[in-house]
C-alpha cells in the first residue's frame, strides 16, 4: 500500500511538474511613464490595465510557442505637472526601462517637449513605444529623417496636424450650413494652442475667405473671458473658436451662455469632454461644440458598435464614465496592437516586434488603424477608411450629441439664441 502511494505521489509530483509551467510563464513587461496625476494619465493607466486582463484572461500573449501573460509596470513622469523640468520626466522613462526591463512603453509624455528628447533614450535602448499623448508632429519629422535609429516609436492619437484637420473640418461645415464666415479665435497661451491658432489662421481662415474679427491669448489659470466675450458681440463673429486644456476654460463656456453671446462655440476645450462636465460647470454648457480627439475616448457611435462596446466596458468596470476625450481609446488599441505584433513576430526582439507595428491594419474602436511612414496612426473623416476624431454638441438637456464628421452625425447642429443662419 505504502508502495501504491508512493508511485501516485511521484506520478502526482511529475505531473505538477509539468502544469506549472504553464501557470508560472515569466511575464511580458509593460511600461507605462506617464503623468498620472491627471486624469488622462489616470484613465488611460486604468485602459491598460484592463486590456491587460482580458488578454490574460485568454492565456496571455503567444510568443513563439509559449503562452505569457503582461504585467504592468508604471511610473509617474510627471511632465504634464506646471514647473516640472523635461530632465526630471527622462529620468523617470530612463528608470522604469534599467529596473523594469519592458518589452515596450505604452501612453508615453504628455509634453510634446518630453516627448522630443525622451526620443533619444529610447532609441538607445531600442524599447518600442506606443505613444497616446503627446501630439507634435516634429518626432515623425524625426523618425522620417532618421528612420533606423527612431524605429521604435509610434503614436496612435491624434496628432496637432490632425486637430487642425478637424477643426477646419467644423468650420468648413458650418460655413456650408450657415454660411457663417466670421470668426473670433480665443486659445491658451502655450506653444500647442498657439500654432494651432496660428495655422488655422494661414492654413485656413485667410485662404477661405473669413474675417478674422480678432484673436486672444490667456494665460493658464484664466479664470475671466467676459472681456473677450463683449469684443466677440460688438465684432459681430458669428463663430468663436476656442483652443484651451487648462481646467478653467469650461469657465468661458458658462460666461458665453450667462451673457447670451450671439455666435456659436466650437472648438477644443479639453475638460468638456466627458459627461462628468456638465456637473462641473453647473449645467451651463448647452450649445457648445466640442471636439473629441479620438472615438471612443469619453464618447461612442452606434454607427461604430466597437466603440459602443469599450465605453460600456470601461463604465462597468470602473463603475463611472470615462472623461478624458484625449488617450484612452488609442491607448486600448495599443495594447492589442503591441500583442498582436509580439504574436506575428513570435518573440520579444524590439526589432522584429516593430517590424509587426509598422504592418498593423486593425478595425477599431476608433476606426480603421494604419501607421504612415512616421509611424502616425492616419486619421480622417470615414471610420471605414482611417481612424476618426468625433466632434460633439451639448445639448441643453446635458446630453452630447455627435454633429461631425457626417460619417458620424447623429443631428443638426443647433444655433444659439439670437444667432440666425447668414444664407
Amino acid at each position: 500500500m505504502k508502495k501504491r502511494m508512493g508511485v501516485l505521489g511521484l506520478f502526482s509530483l511529475l505531473g505538477l511538474i509539468f502544469i506549472l509551467p504553464a501557470y508560472g510563464a515569466e511575464p511580458v513587461v509593460i511600461g507605462v511613464p506617464t503623468s498620472t496625476g491627471f486624469v488622462e494619465g489616470k484613465e488611460c493607466l486604468a485602459i491598460v490595465e484592463m486590456a491587460v486582463e482580458e488578454i490574460n484572461a485568454k492565456g496571455g500573449v503567444k510568443v513563439g510557442a509559449e503562452k505569457r501573460p503582461f504585467k504592468v509596470e508604471s511610473i509617474d513622469i510627471r511632465d504634464a505637472a506646471p514647473g516640472v523640468p523635461v530632465p526630471e520626466a527622462l529620468l523617470g522613462i530612463e528608470k522604469i526601462i534599467l529596473e523594469k526591463k519592458p518589452a515596450a512603453l505604452l501612453i508615453g509624455p504628455f509634453r510634446s517637449e518630453a516627448l522630443l528628447a525622451g526620443m533619444d533614450i529610447i532609441a538607445k535602448y531600442k524599447v518600442p513605444m506606443i505613444g497616446t499623448i503627446a501630439m507634435t508632429p516634429a518626432s515623425e519629422g524625426k523618425i522620417k529623417q532618421e528612420p533606423d535609429k527612431y524605429k521604435y516609436i509610434f503614436r496612435t492619437c491624434l496628432n496637432a496636424r490632425y486637430l487642425v484637420q478637424y477643426l477646419v473640418g467644423i468650420m468648413s461645415f458650418v460655413n456650408k450650413e450657415f454660411g457663417f464666415n466670421k470668426v473670433f479665435i480665443m486659445h491658451q497661451d502655450v506653444a500647442w494652442a498657439r500654432a494651432t491658432a496660428d495655422g488655422m489662421v494661414k492654413n485656413y481662415f485667410e485662404k477661405a475667405g473669413w474675417t478674422v474679427v480678432g484673436q486672444e491669448a490667456y494665460p493658464t489659470g484664466t479664470s475671466d473671458f467676459s472681456s473677450g466675450l463683449m469684443k466677440v458681440r460688438s465684432g459681430g463673429a458669428q463663430v468663436i473658436l476656442p483652443i484651451f486644456d487648462m481646467p478653467q476654460s469650461g469657465i468661458l463656456v458658462k460666461q458665453w451662455q450667462s451673457m447670451k453671446v450671439p455666435a456659436l462655440m466650437a472648438g477644443f476645450i479639453s475638460p468638456l469632454a466627458g459627461p462628468g462636465a456638465w456637473k462641473t460647470f453647473d449645467e451651463k454648457i448647452g450649445g457648445a461644440i466640442n471636439c473629441n480627439f479620438e472615438l471612443g475616448s469619453a464618447i461612442a457611435s452606434k454607427k461604430v458598435p466597437k466603440s459602443v462596446t469599450f465605453y460600456e466596458a470601461y463604465q462597468k468596470k470602473f463603475n463611472k464614465p470615462m472623461e478624458a476625450g484625449h488617450g484612452p481609446a488609442p491607448t486600448y488599441e495599443s495594447v492589442y496592437i503591441l500583442a498582436e505584433a509580439i504574436e506575428r513576430a513570435g518573440s520579444l526582439d524590439p526589432d522584429a516586434i516593430v517590424a509587426e507595428i509598422k504592418k498593423t491594419d486593425r478595425m477599431s474602436i476608433m476606426g480603421r488603424i494604419k501607421f504612415d511612414d512616421g509611424h502616425q496612426a492616419i486619421f480622417g473623416m470615414d471610420p471605414k477608411e482611417a481612424a476618426v476624431a468625433c466632434v460633439f454638441q451639448w445639448t441643453d438637456k446635458g446630453e452630447r450629441v455627435n454633429v461631425f464628421p457626417e460619417s458620424l452625425a447623429d443631428a443638426k447642429i443647433q444655433l444659439p439664441a439670437g444667432l440666425k443662419s447668414a444664407k
